[in-house]
C-alpha cells in the first residue's frame, strides 16, 4: 500500500501544483491568502486512512482583499472551475474563495474589523477556534495568520474565568461519586466519575492554553498535551474502577496532580488542598479555594460583572443545545 499521505500536505501540493499555477497564469500578482481551514479532521491533524471515506479531498481557502474579490472574485472562481483538475493523487479536488471578513463572519459570526468584547470570546466555540487556528497557511498576501493570531487564544482574564468555572464544575460534584455508590448504583456513580474525568481533562486544556476539540478529538488531543503521560493512566484508572472506593480514590489523586499543575502556572498564589468529608459521611473529597484565587486576580471589569453573574463558563456547555455561530446572538445574551 501506498505511505498514506495527510489532507493537510495533499492540499498543499494541490495549492502548489494546481491552483497557484492558475493564478500566476491568468492573474498574476493578485494579493491573495491560500489555506486549508475549517472543517475536516485533516485540519486538527488528526486524519487517517479511515478518514479517506468520506469529505476528505485535496481543497484549498484561497483569500482576496475586498476589493479583489468584488473587482476579479467570479472571474477567479470561473478560472478555477476550468483549469482544476476534477481529481488530483486520485481524490475528487474542492476549492472556496473568500474575503477575510466575509469567511469569519460565517464560521464565528464576528466582524474582524472590530475589537472582540470579553462576552464575545465565551461564545466562540472551542472546537471553532480549533479548527479556525489549526490547519495551515500555505501562502499570505492579504494577512490571515494576523488575524488568526488575534484567535490564537483567550485573552488572559478570560482565561482566568474558564479556569475558575471549570474549577467550580468539579467541586460540587466530586461526593456525589461516593454518595451514588454507597446506595449499590455503581453505573451512577461511574457516570458521575466519568464527567469528573472530562471536566478534569478541559482544566488541562486550559491550563496548556490549547483550545479542546470536539468528543471524537478529544482524547486524541488530550494524549498529546504535556501533562498526559502522568495524568492518563490515574484518569484511566478512576474510569475502569468497578467500585465507588476505587473511583472515588483515583479521582482525588487525579485532582491532586491537576491542582499541581495550577500551582506550576504562578498565576494565582500558591492554592493548598484539603481533604474533606462533607457532613461527616464517608466520602472523600479535595478542596482548594482555586476559583477565588483565580477571581481575585481578574482585572478587568467586563470579566469580572460576567464572573459574578455567570459562574458557569463559555458556550461549550450549551453544545447540545445551540450549535453554530448564528446562535451567537442568543448566547451573547446570557452575559449582558
Amino acid at each position: 500500500m501506498a505511505e498514506f499521505v495527510t489532507g493537510l500536505e495533499m492540499s498543499r501540493q494541490f495549492y502548489q501544483e494546481a491552483v497557484r499555477p492558475i493564478l500566476d497564469v491568468s492573474f498574476p500578482g493578485l494579493p491573495h491568502s491560500a489555506a486549508l481551514l475549517g472543517r475536516g479532521s485533516e485540519v486538527l491533524g488528526f486524519d487517517d486512512e479511515m478518514s479517506t471515506d468520506h469529505n476528505w479531498e485535496p481543497r484549498v481557502l484561497l483569500f482576496l482583499r475586498e476589493e479583489d474579490h468584488a473587482r476579479h472574485g467570479d472571474a477567479v472562481g470561473a478560472a478555477l472551475r476550468r483549469g482544476l483538475p476534477p481529481r488530483f493523487r486520485g481524490r475528487p479536488t474542492d476549492h472556496g474563495i473568500h474575503t477575510l471578513r466575509g469567511y469569519f463572519l460565517e464560521c464565528l459570526d464576528v466582524d474582524i474589523d472590530g475589537e472582540f468584547e470579553a462576552r464575545d470570546w465565551l461564545t466562540f466555540a472551542e472546537q471553532q477556534l480549533r479548527t479556525i487556528t489549526a490547519g495551515a497557511v500555505y501562502h499570505d498576501d492579504v494577512g490571515l495568520q494576523a488575524v488568526r493570531d488575534r484567535f490564537a487564544y483567550y485573552p488572559h482574564d478570560v482565561w482566568l474565568y474558564l479556569l475558575a468555572a471549570g474549577w467550580w464544575r468539579i467541586h460540587p460534584e466530586a461526593n456525589l461519586v461516593g454518595r451514588a455508590g454507597s446506595v449499590g448504583d455503581e453505573l451512577g456513580s461511574a457516570l458521575i466519575g466519568s464527567r469528573l474525568v472530562h471536566d478534569l481533562m478541559r482544566l488541562c486544556f486550559l491550563m496548556e492554553r490549547q483550545y479542546a476539540p470536539y468528543s471524537k478529538w478529544f482524547g486524541t488531543a488530550f494524549s498529546r498535551l504535556a501533562c498526559a503521560p502522568e495524568l492518563s493512566p490515574v484518569l484511566s484508572k478512576a474510569l475502569q474502577a468497578q467500585t465507588w472506593p476505587e473511583r472515588e480514590n483515583a479521582l482525588l489523586a487525579a485532582y491532586e496532580q491537576v491542582a499541581a499543575m495550577h500551582n506550576a502556572l504562578h498565576i494565582t498564589p500558591a492554592v493548598s488542598t484539603q481533604e474533606h468529608q462533607l457532613w461527616d459521611r464517608p466520602f472523600k473529597v479535595l478542596w482548594g479555594d482555586f476559583p477565588g484565587a483565580l477571581h481575585a486576580q481578574i482585572q478587568d471589569p467586563a470579566v469580572k460583572r460576567i464572573a459574578e453573574r455567570w459562574p458557569a463558563g463559555g458556550v461549550d456547555q450549551f453544545r447540545d443545545l445551540l450549535v453554530g455561530p448564528r446562535s451567537r446572538p442568543l448566547l451573547l445574551r446570557l452575559f449582558e
